[in-house]
């Protein structure tokens, strides 16, 4: 291959723009996971009930997944790159009003604000992913999440080293990663306005080979498996939520440990997501979609149906277990979902990342009331059950994927 054709450049340029990519996405979800995260010091300092430790989640995860399909369905056909600095606006507002929230109704308009710059964010940066794949769609989606779980799971471990020992005010200190994002994202918005130049630029044999394999189907034949993927993400959305928002309850109540050591526990069960969504990733590109679905429900479920019996020790062994298996399934649903509706990939991004993680907040919302009627315990017992609702993946249709 001539190594100046717009192919090969756009091929050498992808790596760094997917880099990038999976940098903001770090420090994007990295502000978000402190909501989570600092939930054991605002429910003391508010004094509030865990219905209403449910209702902020539900109300941070409705802010982005309202506007996620609809942000990325109008960048389908008006990409708006720069719009990701927008989006960081919002969030770095909301994280400077969660700091300094003088009440409940405050905390929650704070986290609706964290949640419409992710709305934002979430959709443009999964097509800039895509475009800069160069083919390999698993594996930059890979990286791509690979900088979200990260940044997810970096949340409780600020929150046990900082926050808890300097209280809610210091949430204010992480303004600086949001400026840092905004550059960060300004020059990737740049880069990639290059690479889609050098696409552009290709033989009219190369474009129609990118999308060979791809024809356009009728809307009514992708209703079922589209509806079928969102519950397979809502299954496990409504899994982590359970743990994102009330893991470290479960752990200061059964086992007695103090904030912080509950704290590092939930980082070790989020930052095995980022192993998890880069293996699913490049295993996808290789083996097949369906088969990292399938992995993903079969290879969990045992280990959710044992961990309520577990002690200390063996629930944060199970826990990594878990994650790590069911987030491998993350960019196979994507991807899938993609290959279904070719063409809509901002609509697609902002779907799977609004909707099934709204529908993830509903299920916080939801266990958290069940939490204050039951207990903490009683609802990781039936959560355990959750992720075999993945067995809805047996009537998703086999599809011929594209290897590049």
């Amino acid at each position: 291959m001539n190594l100046n054709s717009p192919v090969s450049v756009s091929q050498r340029t992808a790596m760094p723009v997917l880099i990038a990519l999976s940098t903001t996405h770090l420090l994007n979800d990295m502000m978000q996971s402190l909501i989570p995260a600092i939930y054991p010091i605002i429910k003391s300092a508010y004094a509030l009930d865990f219905g209403q430790i449910g209702m902020i989640t539900l109300t941070f995860q409705i802010a982005a997944s309202l506007l996620q399909p609809l942000v990325g369905s109008y960048t389908d056909k008006h990409p708006m790159p720069y719009s990701m600095v927008v989006g960081m606006g919002f969030t770095l507002a909301g994280l400077i009003g969660l700091a300094y929230a003088g009440s409940y109704p405050l905390l929650l308009l704070a986290a609706a604000c964290v949640g419409i710059g992710s709305s934002i964010f979430h959709p443009e940066a999964t097509r800039m992913a895509r475009s800069a794949s160069g083919g390999q769609h698993g594996l930059a989606q890979g990286i791509f999440q690979l900088g979200g779980q990260t940044g997810g799971a970096l949340g409780p471990l600020l929150a046990a080293f900082v926050i808890v020992p300097r209280g809610q005010t210091s949430l204010a200190w992480f303004s600086a990663a949001a400026l840092l994002a905004m550059i960060l994202m300004t020059w990737t918005a740049g880069r990639h306005a290059q690479l889609r130049s050098q696409q552009a630029a290709a033989p009219v044999a190369v474009k129609l080979a990118s999308v060979a394999g791809s024809p356009t189907r009728r809307v009514a034949s992708v209703v079922l498996p589209i509806a079928i993927l969102v519950i397979l993400l809502f299954s496990k959305n409504a899994y982590s939520q359970s743990f994102s928002s009330f893991y470290t309850f479960y752990l200061i109540g059964k086992f007695g440990v103090s904030v912080q050591t509950s704290q590092v526990m939930l980082f070790l069960f989020l930052v095995s997501s980022a192993a998890g969504a880069v293996g699913g990733g490049i295993l996808g590109d290789k083996i097949g979609r369906n088969k990292i679905i399938w992995f993903s429900i079969l290879g969990a479920l045992p280990f959710t149906l044992m961990l309520p019996f577990a002690n200390l020790f063996w629930t944060g062994a199970l826990t990594v277990v878990i994650n790590l298996i069911m987030s491998s399934a993350f960019a196979a649903i994507l991807i899938y979902a993609m290959e279904l509706l070719p063409g809509r990939v901002g609509l697609i991004g902002g779907l799977f990342y609004g909707l099934s993680f709204g529908l993830g907040g509903v299920a916080a919302a939801m266990l958290g009331e069940l939490a204050d009627w039951v207990g903490i315990e009683t609802v990781y017992r039936i959560c355990a059950f959750l992720p075999a609702i993945g067995l809805l993946a047996w009537f998703l249709p086999k599809m011929t994927e594209q290897r590049a």
